[in-house]
């Protein structure tokens, strides 16, 4: 619970930020259009801020599914065996009933059987260890469902709760996302980034070998399309969504989150760069893909389009290789 209070925290520290950088209205007459380019960039960093949260909480989300499954399919074989163990603990008892459950002392007085003393007592013995395996059986089975099932209700209750937030998240960033656009337009005249003329081709892409030539000819291949938070293709990207997608063509799995991509990766020097691998800026914010001679493709922010940009377009955070 600590770690999705701490991304809440995120989620609301980065809304606020924005609440105050990007008012609905301009503060001042006709700000310059350098003015309104900083604030842009300002608020554009925050606000994937606040996007990278919502892709590490819809990354928990899809965990939390998956442990869900888990648990289902480890609860049905556990109430067969429950059902089992309370059926012989059944039959037990109605037998005990039937007999009257006379006990030891019956069993050593029977004048009527032939068998010694030594294997009636070591007969009863054994039918008392056996009722006794039985009913510890059935205990032991029943507190296994009961603690299966509470760990399934809390993963199924936090799931909810995610669920919830990142409904939350996905409104305060498509309501912040629209004062963006309004600033971008009045910057620019229009709200988005004007399309290229021609998206990019994998054909393009530098001769590299194996997985890592995979994911960069992909990179290639989705220059000049949008950024689109929260998406990972084909049409649109945001920055973790790129890098995920691209290795996702090489047969890799990335999460589609930068500060979960950091934590899957090798950590290497700029020196041992090479294509492929992923570049990390902004404290974990933003992630890139080098593609070889000093230059990485990036879904850069909303309103502009992949791009293909020096390795310094910002100071790098770290940078790392797909293992």
């Amino acid at each position: 619970m600590s770690s999705l209070t701490n991304t809440l925290r995120a989620l609301a520290v980065a809304a606020c930020s924005l609440a105050l950088v990007a008012p609905a209205t301009v503060a001042r007459a006709d700000p310059s259009p350098a003015e309104l380019t900083r604030r842009i960039d300002k608020s554009s960093a925050e606000l994937q801020d606040v996007v990278e949260s919502h892709n590490e909480l819809r990354e928990k989300i899809k965990d939390n599914r998956t442990a869900v499954g888990r648990l289902q399919e480890r609860i049905g074989p556990l109430e067969q065996q429950a059902e089992q163990s309370r059926a012989d603990v059944g039959r037990l008892a109605v037998t005990a009933y039937k007999t009257g459950n006379l006990g030891a002392a019956e069993a050593l007085l029977r004048a009527d059987d032939s068998t010694s003393m030594l294997d009636r007592l070591g007969t009863l013995d054994h039918l008392t260890r056996q009722r006794q395996a039985t009913v510890a059986s059935y205990t032991a089975d029943q507190q296994r469902l009961l603690d299966e099932k509470t760990r399934l209700d809390v993963t199924l209750s936090r799931q909810a709760a995610q669920s919830r937030e990142l409904t939350a998240a996905k409104r305060r960033i498509e309501r912040d996302l629209a004062k963006l656009y309004e600033m971008r337009r009045q910057a620019y005249g229009r709200a988005t980034e004007r399309p290229t003329n021609r998206s990019g081709s994998a054909n393009d892409a530098p001769s590299v070998s194996g997985q890592a030539g995979a994911a960069v000819r992909y990179a290639y291949g989705a220059l000049g399309k949008p950024y689109a938070w929260g998406q990972d293709g084909p049409n649109g990207y945001d920055c973790s969504g790129l890098t995920s997608a691209a290795w996702r063509a090489a047969g890799r799995s990335l999460p589609h989150n930068t500060r979960m991509q950091w934590g899957k990766v090798a950590h290497i020097s700029r020196g041992e760069l090479r294509p492929g691998d992923l570049v990390f800026y902004r404290n974990l914010g933003h992630v890139a893909i080098y593609v070889g001679s000093g230059q990485v493709i990036h879904a850069p922010t909303f309103g502009r389009n992949v791009e293909k940009r020096a390795v310094d377009l910002m100071p790098p955070y770290g940078y790392g290789r797909v293992r």
